[in-house]
């Protein structure tokens, strides 16, 4: 064999492996990903699952149904804003009932601003899926105050999903919602959904109890 074809081979397996790796890293993010009420949320570590507040609905009326680790837990709201507001919600339930490996582990919070074309991972229990941070310029005057969006709407999680950075694994935010455009086209209106929003980790962080955010540094 050539040096060159070894050149070639050598370049292919290093590729393969890092490919590989990635994958795997991608994977390890599942552990995360919890049901909530039919839709999604994120196990941030300490007990606590972290959710869009739409998902929960109202709590004082229905106990919200979750599911980490395969099993179906009892969970009580411990903070939740509107939806026009912040649209998070933070449930708390018993971690002596997780699997030793889950309650070891803590979700960082990315401290660094999401930025337009950044690769980022979404993660629901059943998937990750891979896309990117969008510019909110181009997009309508109605939808442009939502500036942490990503692409890839048919695709990615979808409300309470967790959006990770894809090279750091720090946890970027939470999905909220689908943001759409009304076109007309030869006389008829269709709604085209162009993005999705998810509260940015520094408005997460705000959101927290001071209490919650030591318990999870610990």
């Amino acid at each position: 064999m050539s040096l060159f074809r070894l050149f070639v081979v050598g370049v292919s397996l290093l590729s393969a492996t890092a490919a590989a790796s990635a994958e795997d890293t991608d994977h390890s993010l599942l552990a995360y990903a919890v049901a909530v009420n039919g839709w999604f949320g994120i196990y941030l570590g300490k007990g606590l699952i972290l959710t869009a507040s739409h998902v929960v609905g109202q709590a004082v009326l229905k106990a919200p149904k979750v599911t980490v680790a395969g099993q179906d837990l009892p969970a009580k709201v411990v903070k939740q804003d509107t939806f026009e507001r912040t649209d998070l919600a933070l449930l708390a339930i018993d971690d002596e009932r997780l699997p030793t490996s889950l309650r070891l582990r803590r979700v960082p919070l990315c401290a660094a601003r999401p930025w337009p074309g950044e690769d980022v991972v979404t993660v629901t229990p059943a998937e990750t899926v891979h896309s990117h941070v969008m510019s909110p310029q181009g997009l309508p005057v109605e939808v442009k105050r939502f500036d942490t969006i990503i692409g890839d709407v048919a695709r990615t999680g979808n409300s309470g999903s967790g959006v990770f950075d894809a090279q750091k694994k720090c946890l970027l935010g939470i999905m909220s919602r689908k943001l759409s455009q009304v076109r007309t086209t030869a006389g008829s209106k269709q709604t085209y959904d162009i993005a999705k929003y998810f509260v940015p980790a520094s408005v997460i962080a705000q959101f927290l109890p001071a209490e919650s955010r030591l318990s999870l540094k610990q």
